[in-house]
């Protein structure tokens, strides 16, 4: 007589537990930016010394070589940014807030800690860093995508976009000291995007444009953050800033005070500054 096993797998018995469903786990979010106990300390200098004779002076007389004191500190930065979102730095003037952007960007590099970040960077942190005063806009585009990272074949195939999206006209081809802070400030805008970055970092950017531009970013901004961009935006403009970031961070002496949702920390920064 066959056994048991020819009629396939035994039903388990009554005193044994069934087995437990199995319940299907969510991904973590991949990080895009990671900052763990970041310090950046900026000092003021009483002294300098500018000559080797005064340094063999200052070696021979054991007098410091510089006299300086700390005047703004960064300490103990602690954050994560995960990728897609839309984060908001805000704070009064001298908190950090470009500071920590240019941190982020790369442009510093911390006294302390560490910071991590992941994918291609775009930024626009100073009216018209990268532009050359003297080369036209066209020319300038040329510059400052290289400096991004776009090859000459990809500068030259989204050049029409980048003019069209800028508002600049037939202005692309004079010099770039002509230009308003509006115009300097469109066209860096319309070369960050155009090369697709997976970080955008924003300074202001939008506070020197009409109300115009500012629609066309806010569109902008929606697009490619609903593509999966990570975006970074320093702004002094609360208004509608949930609009676009759905979580702030409020930096106050060099520090993070509160971390959350845009509105409910808007609003504390608000109660905070009309006390």
């Amino acid at each position: 007589m066959p056994s048991s096993a020819a009629f396939g797998r035994s039903l388990p018995r009554s005193s044994e537990p069934a087995p437990a469903a199995s319940v299907p786990r969510i991904a973590p979010a991949a990080p895009a930016i990671v900052c763990q106990g970041v310090g950046k300390t900026f000092y003021y200098y009483e002294h300098r010394t500018t000559s080797l004779r005064e340094l063999f002076r200052r070696h021979l007389t054991r007098r410091p070589i510089h006299v300086r004191r700390p005047s703004f500190a960064l300490d103990g930065l602690d954050f994560r940014i995960d990728r897609g979102e839309s984060v908001a730095l805000i704070g009064p003037n001298g908190s950090g807030k470009s500071t920590v952007l240019r941190l982020l960007a790369g442009i510093y590099q911390p006294t302390a800690g560490e910071i991590e970040t992941h994918g291609r960077i775009g930024t626009v942190i100073e009216l018209g860093a990268g532009f050359h005063p003297e080369l036209t806009g066209a020319e300038n585009v040329q510059l400052y995508a290289a400096m991004l990272g776009l090859g000459r074949r990809d500068v030259a195939a989204r050049f029409p976009g980048i003019v069209e999206f800028s508002g600049i006209g037939d202005f692309i081809g004079a010099p770039v000291k002509y230009y308003s802070s509006g115009m300097q400030a469109r066209l860096a805008f319309a070369v960050t995007v155009a090369v697709e970055p997976d970080i955008l970092m924003l300074d202001e950017v939008m506070a020197v444009g009409d109300q115009e531009f500012r629609g066309r970013c806010l569109e902008r901004l929606h697009a490619f953050n609903a593509a999966g961009g990570t975006l970074v935006l320093v702004s002094h403009d609360l208004e509608g800033l949930s609009e676009i970031c759905p979580r702030a961070l409020w930096l106050d002496g060099g520090r993070v005070r509160m971390d959350g949702e845009t509105g409910a920390v808007v609003d504390a920064y608000r109660r905070e500054v009309e006390a």
